[in-house]
């Protein structure tokens, strides 16, 4: 009695695992998935009950739901997250050579060029640059924050000696929010990880 249950089930291993194998090969392979309907073509599929239709999440022939290409509101918004990406792409890609290369040693005042470019693209576009900045600004140095002695930082170095570090991160946010208000929070949203700003 034991042996016709384990070979009823047989067929129906077989044709989940043949389901399996289409759904996960012609995700892969193929947006047309040739490779499914031929094998689901084959002959070799068993019947299959009606519930077992209703509970499948995603047929052979049901193409995976992605976000709509041809919507232009969609393609519009792509094409804006391409242009801020490569727009601040530079200034990310210097950021974390000063932090996280042995370029500069803890405590290095910035070269003339990087810390120009830092003060421009950057620290101008802070929410309290002028704080930061005090009395005057003197240079731009990187070493270790007092409080997370893990995490490398910029910091200003103003002209009375006094020294504060500043979020590069939150600079990029004013800027972004600055230069492109209609898609600034979406992009935020989407590529950084903390809301700090």
């Amino acid at each position: 009695m034991a042996a016709p249950l384990l070979l009823k089930g047989i067929p129906l291993l077989r044709l989940r695992l043949q389901r399996y194998n289409c759904l996960s090969v012609g995700i892969v392979s193929s947006p047309r998935r040739t490779w499914c309907v031929a094998a689901e073509s084959s002959g070799h599929q068993e019947e299959v009950s009606s519930a077992e239709k209703s509970s499948s999440v995603l047929t052979v022939r049901d193409p995976p739901k992605y976000h709509r290409w041809d919507d232009p509101d969609y393609r519009k918004w792509k094409d804006k997250e391409e242009e801020i990406l490569r727009d601040i792409e530079p200034i990310i890609s210097l950021v974390k050579e000063i932090l996280h290369s042995s370029r500069y040693m803890d405590g290095e005042r910035l070269t003339v060029s990087d810390e120009e470019t830092v003060l421009q693209k950057l620290l101008l576009h802070h929410p309290h640059s002028e704080d930061k900045m005090g009395c005057g600004l003197d240079s731009i140095m990187v070493d270790r924050h007092p409080q997370f002695r893990h995490s490398r930082c910029l910091f200003v170095v103003r002209t009375d000696g006094g020294w504060i570090d500043f979020s590069y991160q939150k600079c990029l946010r004013a800027y972004i929010r600055d230069k492109y208000p209609s898609h600034a929070e979406r992009f935020i949203r989407e590529h950084f990880k903390r809301s700090s700003g």
